[in-house]
């Protein structure tokens, strides 16, 4: 059993780990607005329980923002190496100064595109929603990031990063679908 679970974390994070990080991202979208459906439903939102074509596109941009992520983080271990306080502050300020705006405009554009908007409407929405955005992952992202900078091998950056954007992708789905 130990072996067959070392084979596999050396398939998905080693070998595989840019295919890994893509379909984590989408994964991990998808799940974090199936979560915000349910909350829809429940609050009588929506009539119906789950609209799967909606699911789809985040699972898609997810997936196609997972690359980005990946060599994000190999960019920035080759910047700013090693795991001190002040190292890790640094990433964390170009992570929320840097990366954050340009993953709420790619995200908010993307999701437009996706849903047939006009270039127009797309701009519109990155303008309405990004502050509230902006704040949100301000206030989330530095302590994840924190835990994720000191304690993770680099190669397992994206994917633990994939799994708190779930919590976090509740809200981003609130806000592109609700606000």
């Amino acid at each position: 059993m130990r072996a067959f679970f070392r084979r596999g974390v050396y398939i998905l994070f080693k070998k595989n780990l840019l295919l890994t990080n893509c379909i984590s991202s989408g994964v991990f979208l998808g799940l974090g607005d199936l979560v915000q459906q349910e909350i829809e439903y429940q609050s009588k939102l929506l009539k119906e329980r789950y609209d799967w074509t909606r699911t789809g596109r985040m699972f898609l941009i997810g997936t196609l923002l997972g690359p980005i992520h990946h060599y994000y983080y190999i960019y920035l271990d080759k910047v700013l190496p090693g795991i001190d306080v002040k190292t890790i502050t640094k990433k964390i300020a170009l992570d929320q100064v840097i990366a954050s705006p340009v993953f709420i405009v790619l995200f908010f554009y993307g999701m437009g595109i996706l849903e047939n908007k006009t270039r127009e409407q797309n701009v519109q929405d990155v303008k309405r929603k990004f502050l509230p955005t902006f704040v949100g992952d301000c206030l989330f992202w530095p302590p994840v990031q924190y835990f994720n900078f000191y304690y993770l091998p680099n190669q397992y950056r994206v994917f633990y990063g994939n799994v708190a954007t779930m919590v976090i992708n509740v809200f981003y789905s609130y806000i592109q679908h609700q606000y």
